[in-house]
């Protein structure tokens, strides 16, 4: 009978401790690889600049005929979203997927038909096609590639989130169903 006991104790301990944690539910923790770039004013900038912050990056080019405009404009209502709850300690990186093509100066131009606040976003560019390619599927599990042909550059359309622990959490629709709130309530679960 005493074992019953103290193993109901044990497991109401448990349970009571668990409504109390902070967090995402189920997240990914894939953990974030370092990298060296430079921004779209071309500085440096790596990893460790985001360091203990709250992150949501996606992958885009300038070039793009189709998808990146709206993921885009759909990351800068996410970024006016995150400055109207008043989160602080979060950031937008932009990792461009078509480096070669998309210098300092094409990604300011970028940013400025969007009307975007630089303060916390930071596009990136400065490595190779290779590099980024590897990039993307080992730390983000995700497809990019550049054709032979053409200059339309194959990737997809997510927005993941990072915590301050330097893991992906989690991973939505950036280009057509952006679930904001989700977005939104997640970071002020990692705050």
């Amino acid at each position: 009978m005493k074992v019953r006991i103290s193993y109901l104790l044990i497991v109401i301990v448990a349970l009571l401790s668990a409504c109390g944690q902070k967090g995402i539910e189920n997240p990914l923790d894939y953990p974030v690889n370092d990298f060296n770039a430079v921004t779209q004013d071309n500085k440096p900038f790596e990893k460790k600049n985001l360091d203990g912050k709250i992150w949501v990056a996606d992958f885009i080019f300038t070039n793009c005929a189709d998808v990146c405009p709206p993921m885009t404009a759909n990351m800068t209502k996410l970024q006016k979203m995150v400055e109207e709850e008043e989160l602080k300690n979060v950031e937008f990186v932009s990792f461009s997927v078509d480096p070669t093509v998309d210098t300092p100066e094409k990604l300011t131009e970028y940013a400025k038909n969007f009307g975007l606040k630089d303060d916390n976003w930071t596009f990136l560019t400065g490595y190779s096609q290779e590099f980024i390619e590897t990039y993307a599927r080992e730390t983000f599990k995700t497809l990019v590639k550049k054709p032979q042909e053409g200059d339309q550059v194959i990737h997809q359309t997510y927005f993941f989130l990072v915590g301050p622990d330097e893991k992906v959490k989690k991973i939505y629709d950036g280009y057509k169903e952006v679930p904001y709130d989700e977005i939104v309530s997640d970071i002020k679960l990692l705050q």
